[in-house]
């Protein structure tokens, strides 16, 4: 996995890139509030579990994979 970070705007933005996925991420929440990395670590986890838990939920995910 890569990550390559840049800074749109105000709001950082990171590119993960595995072999089978690119994904450009924004962050809209600041994580560097939680001073605790390892609490910083969990949080993140968990809200990109969320996300993906909200997408795979939703009629665009089937499109997609319709699609692809």
């Amino acid at each position: 996995m890569s990550i390559e970070d840049q800074n749109i705007g105000n709001l950082p933005e990171l590119i993960l890139e595995t072999d089978d996925i690119s994904m450009i991420l924004t962050l809209k929440k600041d994580y560097s509030k939680i001073e605790d990395i390892d609490e910083r670590k969990k949080e993140f986890t968990k809200d990109m579990k969320d996300f993906i838990d909200e997408f795979v939920s939703n009629p665009e995910f089937d499109e997609l994979m319709n699609y692809y």
